[in-house]
């Protein structure tokens, strides 16, 4: 490690970028960010004291290259490489090449992202932690049509087709009847392989009227685990996140403690070191609590669990990789605060949510107490059309629920983006329904009241 001021190398981009520039200035470091030829003169490598260009525009020509990575990072002469979330934040292959030269990866180690990258592999370890967990099968090659069919039968109709190594909504098919289990199975086998690399799949029990209720965890590696409270994220499009508030709403005393004590139950059982998330449905039928997966990295959503506890996770996964106090500490399951948080978007919500690149004429989000904005983008910047379409996240802290629904409102409307078409719009309509004020909709509910608003556009 460097003796005065550590180097941090930054293996990602956009919003995250950014957010491991401030967090490796916050704690005395130097942040060294690798982009692509596309990114050289985006907002993280202009915040950055360093950067280091890693390969062409396309993504898997550069950042989901391991090897790309760990020879930047080597140039750079890195302490430590943080991954953010997406790309190889949760592969271990760059893990290993950064331990075979003496370089502190900012994430668990090797074999913890072997075991709960793969789906199948993070099922098995709940069950041994105690962890209830929905039924699954793994899926074979599309083209073994009545193995297929078996194991889809196994698990029952509806289910969900997921990308075993999968994440950010990628790769996941609703199959309500073996034909369409047939018909979605090698699309979504197309679609793993293009986005992770490999295109395993497998089938869950499907919960049609269920909320994505998540827990924020931080192992030290040895055992000891730090529980930071829960997060909701139901209001969903096709299983992308769009809206987070940190606690849950809604959520009674005896799930929150199933909810905490599981996911400590887990990552105490995997040695688990650093941030990561462990995702659960909740049934609103019959209140059945199921595991989803861990995620073994920092989420995009993390901002409300900083915002509501008055922590920094991004700085601690820093300290903790370099052998360092993270700094975390012990906290109350409900935080003093509530915090709610927006994805602003490349998309066009009126043209089925298509990515809208281009050249951003204006960019102007609200300032002030309680609002925090994580974002890439100034007047000025390019949306390239080569990655995610994440802009930036608006976030609000108030006292209760009902005070940050309302700054969240007034925040997303003060806030201007001209040049492209922004998920803002779809922000107006949410917070604004009696369905979210009330809190604890479901996962499919965006979708259905979506679906409605344009029926009644269409017949007006």
């Amino acid at each position: 490690m460097s003796a005065e001021r550590p180097v941090v190398f930054v293996a990602n981009r956009g919003e995250i970028a950014v957010r491991i520039v401030e967090a490796a200035h916050r704690i005395g470091a130097e942040a060294v960010v690798g982009v692509s030829v596309a990114d050289r003169r985006t907002l993280a490598a202009r915040r950055a004291d360093r950067t280091v260009v890693i390969g062409p525009s396309a993504a898997n020509a550069s950042y989901l290259v391991p090897e790309l990575i760990a020879q930047a990072a080597i140039q750079s002469g890195a302490d430590v490489v943080h991954p953010g979330y997406g790309f190889l934040s949760e592969q271990p292959r760059l893990c290993e090449l950064l331990e075979e030269e003496g370089i502190a990866f900012a994430g668990p180690r090797p074999e913890t992202l072997r075991a709960i990258g793969d789906k199948s592999s993070a099922r098995a370890v709940a069950v041994r932690a105690g962890v209830p967990v929905a039924r699954a099968e793994s899926l074979p090659d599309a083209a073994d049509a009545q193995d297929v069919i078996r194991r889809g039968r196994s698990v029952g109709f509806p289910l969900l087709v997921k990308a075993v190594y999968g994440g950010g909504g990628r790769g996941i098919r609703l199959a309500r009847d073996e034909d369409e289990l047939l018909a979605l199975v090698g699309e979504a086998e197309a679609e793993a392989q293009a986005a992770f690399g490999n295109g395993a799949l497998y089938a869950e029990r499907f919960y049609g009227a269920a909320r994505h209720v998540e827990v924020q965890v931080f192992g030290d590696g040895k055992g000891g685990v730090q529980v930071f409270g829960d997060r909701d994220c139901s209001v969903q499009r096709r299983h992308q996140k769009l809206i987070e508030e940190c606690p849950a709403p809604a959520i009674d005393e005896g799930r929150r403690r199933l909810l905490h004590d599981s996911s400590r139950a887990l990552v105490r059982e995997l040695g688990y070191r650093g941030a990561g998330t462990v995702e659960f449905l909740i049934d609103t039928r019959s209140s059945d609590i199921v595991f989803l997966e861990m995620n073994a990295r920092i989420q995009v959503e993390h901002p409300v669990t900083e915002e509501a506890y008055g922590v920094d996770l991004v700085a601690a996964q820093l300290l903790l990789a370099l052998g360092r106090d993270p700094e975390l500490p012990d906290v109350d399951p409900v935080p003093p605060a509530v915090a709610i948080e927006v994805r602003v978007n490349a998309e066009d919500p009126a043209r089925g949510f298509l990515p809208s690149p281009g050249r951003l004429h204006l960019v102007d989000f609200p300032r002030g107490p309680g609002i925090r904005v994580d974002t890439h983008v100034e007047s000025g910047d390019e949306i390239p059309p080569f990655y995610d379409s994440l802009m930036a996240k608006l976030i609000v802290r108030a006292s209760d629920r009902p005070h940050a629904v309302a700054a969240l409102r007034s925040a997303v409307q003060r806030t201007r983006v001209d040049g492209v078409s922004t998920t803002l719009p779809v922000f107006d309509a949410v917070l604004d329904h009696a369905d979210f004020v009330a809190g604890a909709v479901t996962t499919t509910w965006f979708g259905e009241m979506w679906e409605a608003r344009d029926r009644v556009a269409e017949e007006g």
